[in-house]
């Protein structure tokens, strides 16, 4: 198996190394690990592509890639020319660090790269380690993904329906903030939606007395609904939810047909 990673957090960040190793289980002693990750953090930034300006790649190592641009960049830079001529069979994002449930999914790069691997017609796995105060301050605070990982990712491509078309199936799979020893199981639950917090925007005043604006989280352990991924993740298990970049609001056409 050829499996091409990307994150948002950056070509350094601790959780991509992570996913080298869950990524080198995976693919076997006969298999390939390809990076193309971001030279730079790039959270939040969705499934933005540099659509206006060109951006650079550089080979760092053997299959090891940064490109200055978003996950999504990563994925059309890793399919269109650094794999081009050995195209994956799967495309893992992450493991990001910090939880991608209910409303964050929306902002998260992570996802982007997912998002933009199965447009392309790649099967494709974005995961995220949810923080908190039971396993921030872990020696390795991504234990949970480095324990169930590689098992987890097996199953979901098992269990994954054959011969789709148009838009195709990514996953968003988040790991509780525990210790891997106190992880209750996996879910499959929908996106859920975080009330009473939002995003916002905070001012600040620079040291030369110019003013900024800094966007800021709201709390990330609020529970969204019961049956939800964050809700979930915050009872001590893993959430998978599956997804398509289908936004239309199906349940709503047959009441807006009064319209036509």
């Amino acid at each position: 198996m050829r499996i091409l990673l990307t994150n948002d957090d950056g070509i350094n960040a601790p959780g991509l190394t992570v996913l080298e190793a869950i990524a080198g289980n995976l693919a076997g002693p006969d298999g390939e690990v390809w990076v193309v990750a971001p030279a730079f953090e790039q959270s939040g930034v969705g499934h933005c592509i540099s659509y206006t300006h060109p951006m650079m790649v550089a080979e760092l190592a053997e299959r090891r890639f940064a490109a200055e641009g978003s996950p999504a960049d990563c994925v059309l830079a890793g399919l269109h020319d650094v794999m081009k001529d050995c195209p994956p069979d799967l495309v893992l994002s992450g493991v990001n660090r910090g939880n991608n449930s209910a409303e964050n999914a929306l902002y998260s790069g992570t996802l982007g790269g997912a998002m933009e691997a199965a447009l392309q017609g790649v099967p494709a796995i974005a995961l995220s380690q949810y923080l908190g105060p039971r396993n921030r301050e872990l020696e390795n605070p991504f234990q949970a993904a480095s324990s169930f990982g590689v098992e987890l990712i097996r199953r979901i491509l098992e269990a994954t329906p054959a011969g789709q078309e148009d838009y195709r199936l990514f996953y968003n799979v988040n790991f509780p903030p525990v210790p891997a020893d106190e992880v209750v199981g996996t879910r499959v639950v929908p996106q859920g939606y975080r009330r009473d917090t939002r995003f916002g925007a905070e001012p600040h005043m620079s040291p030369s007395g110019r003013r900024f604006l800094w966007i800021k989280g709201g709390n990330q352990h609020n529970p969204t609904a019961p049956g939800t991924d964050a809700a979930v993740n915050l009872d001590g298990y893993i959430s998978v939810t599956p997804m398509r970049a289908d936004l239309t609001a199906h349940d709503t056409l047959e009441v807006l047909r009064a319209i036509e």
